[in-house]
């Protein structure tokens, strides 16, 4: 016998957060109908956020290749033989003048990442004149360099780093299935440094590796359960490079990445939430779907790390087709 269908009045009912969001909790959001998972989501946005605001971010590659970690994922891994060179750290007049660029292009915050294990001294020393002089342009900062030891985080913290990126990839129980040469908790420990250090936190996770929905449920509550949740919550879906371990794994249907955004914003309601690697392969209405479940900051730019990104005419066709606007810099707390 069919059932009644939901009305929206159904759907907000049902709508209180949990206190502290349960794997069977989540998994249970991303069994709803999809029409009601975007409606919930959509809802959520709205009560914290401009529904047609995105934040534009540049991500650059201030050191690439080399790293010596084997996540299955990474071309930049040294082990691995993807074309990805080791490369010499970009000087801190290179780093500006991309910076520049980017805030040129509508960017509002700048992101700089490393293929480190975690950063030596020497090579802090240089990051940290790198921030300085970026947030000298009256941009956000990011950076994401690895693990940071004791004391690393207060140094980034005084050079004016708003936020730390260090993602926890993906599900506890199938993180070992992804990388072995450092533990989930190795990374929740440089977040636990972040916290201390009085700076934000940007962390998600990549879906598309072959983990099972429920994998992608307990990624989700990894993060939400944060104390506090992550600021900025990246969901990447695989990018596939030949070389990496990963390379050949099925293709994750896009709503399924659709619904990951979603949940994404209703267990986080106040982060930003980011659409970020693997969006060039996406249709715009793939990426439409996103925006209307909740994601509201992009990478912006011709490049990621190392692979590829929309192009900026593109991005722009693409806000001005939706109606978005660039939502404008939040002193960090974007």
């Amino acid at each position: 016998m069919d059932t009644a269908p939901t009305s929206p009045q159904t759907v907000i009912a049902v709508a209180v957060a949990p206190a502290r969001w349960t794997v069977d909790q989540v998994a249970a959001l991303f069994d709803l109908p999809f029409n009601d998972l975007i409606y919930r989501a959509q809802t959520v946005h709205r009560e914290h956020f401009d529904a047609n605001a995105v934040q534009r971010s540049t991500l650059i590659s201030i050191k690439t290749g080399g790293c010596p970690e084997d996540c299955g994922y990474c071309p930049q891994a040294a082990r691995y033989h993807t074309g990805v060179d080791n490369e010499a750290m970009l000087s801190v007049d290179q780093v500006v003048a991309a910076a520049q660029c980017a805030k040129d292009n509508g960017a509002t915050r700048f992101c700089m990442g490393a293929a480190w294990r975690g950063p030596k001294q020497r090579d802090l020393d240089k990051v940290v004149d790198m921030i300085t002089a970026v947030r000298g342009l009256g941009m956000e900062t990011c950076a994401t360099l690895g693990m940071l030891k004791d004391g690393q985080a207060e140094q980034l913290k005084t050079a004016g780093l708003d936020y730390y990126n260090h993602n926890i990839d993906t599900a506890p129980e199938f993180y070992g299935e992804i990388v072995t040469t450092r533990t989930q908790q190795d990374r929740m420990d440089t977040l636990s440094r972040v916290r201390d250090a009085g700076m934000h936190v940007c962390s998600g996770g990549i879906v598309g590796m072959g983990e099972t929905r429920r994998a992608r449920a307990a990624l989700i509550v990894q993060l939400a359960t944060m104390n506090p949740y992550p600021e900025s919550v990246p969901i990447n879906n695989l990018v596939q490079v030949e070389g990496t371990p990963l390379h050949g794994t099925e293709q994750l249907d896009l709503l399924e990445f659709v619904r990951t955004v979603a949940c994404a914003r209703i267990t986080m309601p106040k982060a930003m939430v980011r659409l970020s690697a693997g969006r060039q392969a996406m249709p715009e209405g793939i990426q439409a779907l996103c925006f209307l479940a909740g994601a509201n900051s992009i990478f912006y730019g011709d490049k990621l790390l190392t692979t590829g990104n929309p192009e900026v005419a593109r991005d722009q066709a693409l806000f001005a087709k939706l109606g978005l606007h660039a939502m404008q810099a939040m002193d960090g707390k974007a």
